[in-house]
């Protein structure tokens, strides 16, 4: 029987993760299971937003009963808003959650982190992305000075490896195979460095004095 060997991709996501005010003191905790569950952590900050950006950040609850209690929930003190990067970021990072109502994740998803650390349907401690483009969204709103690039998937992922990677890393490797250092990976990072095509290259103007 043939096998199929499915060809390597880039497996990549990031979402937006907040820890609302009312567990700011747990801010260590979850932060430790965050990173224990897979993620990276690749920025993050606190702050406290005002009524107004608070508004802005949820203008897609915009009329419904809830909003202005919303709005006062999330600008009563400071949180911490990270960017969180893994496989399936949105996917697992909301499965981590669980539901939004943390009274309703007490009995259906008594380990997931609403059920842990929430208190109602409003105080649920932890916010998450529903999808990569509001997750890119809240991003954005959150670190605007972030910039972020589309992560290349499937074909663009590969034509990105075949033209900018591999062949660095094959000249690398055989360099490596010539040299035979007694620390191989130190040597080969060392080399990745020096060699890296895309490394900024300063020009000097040298003036002579009279």
């Amino acid at each position: 029987m043939q096998m199929l060997m499915l060809e390597p991709q880039i497996f990549v996501e990031r979402t937006l993760a907040l820890i609302k005010p009312d567990v700011i003191d747990k801010e260590e905790e979850i932060e430790d299971l965050i990173l224990r569950s897979g993620f990276l952590i690749i920025q993050k900050r606190k702050l406290q937003l005002s009524p107004e950006q608070c508004s802005n950040f949820y203008a897609d609850q915009y009329g419904k009963l809830f909003f202005p209690n919303l709005t006062a929930y999330m600008s009563s003190g400071p949180l911490v808003a990270m960017a969180l990067a893994r496989h399936r970021a949105v996917s697992y990072w909301k499965e981590l959650l669980g539901p939004s109502n943390s009274i309703r994740a007490r009995r259906t998803h008594p380990h997931s982190l609403r059920a842990i650390y929430g208190t109602d349907d409003l105080r649920n401690a932890l916010h998450g992305s529903l999808s990569i483009s509001s997750a890119e969204r809240e991003i954005r709103f959150m670190f605007p000075e972030v910039i972020l690039e589309p992560i290349p998937a499937g074909q663009n992922a590969r034509d990105y490896l075949n033209l900018y990677v591999k062949p660095t890393l094959l000249a690398g490797l055989t360099a490596l195979c010539k040299e035979k250092p007694a620390d191989p990976m130190s040597w080969l990072a060392d080399w990745l460095i020096e060699h890296n095509p895309n490394k900024p290259r300063l020009q000097h103007q040298i003036t002579e004095e009279e």
